[in-house]
């Protein structure tokens, strides 16, 4: 499933197939990351499933390029 990055400027939920897509990241590392703090928790959409907020994401790319542009910079 893709996800066009302009799609995600609409409020969406992303189940993880689409979040592996639009990241890149494997589950472990996203798991790793939301334990660490570093990623958006997903979001209780129903007793089983579980999505992340397309904003939650869209929000966190902006910061890990900020945080890249910032280090290169310095």
């Amino acid at each position: 499933m893709s996800v066009p990055a302009e799609s995600l400027s609409a409020q969406q939920f992303l189940r993880f197939d689409a979040v592996k897509e639009f990241t890149g990241l494997s589950r472990s590392t996203v798991d790793r990351l939301i334990k660490s703090g570093d990623f958006p928790p997903p979001k209780r959409i129903g007793r089983r499933a579980v999505a992340w907020l397309s904003s939650d994401l869209a929000r966190w790319q902006a910061d890990r390029v900020s945080a890249r542009d910032m280090a290169e910079a310095a």
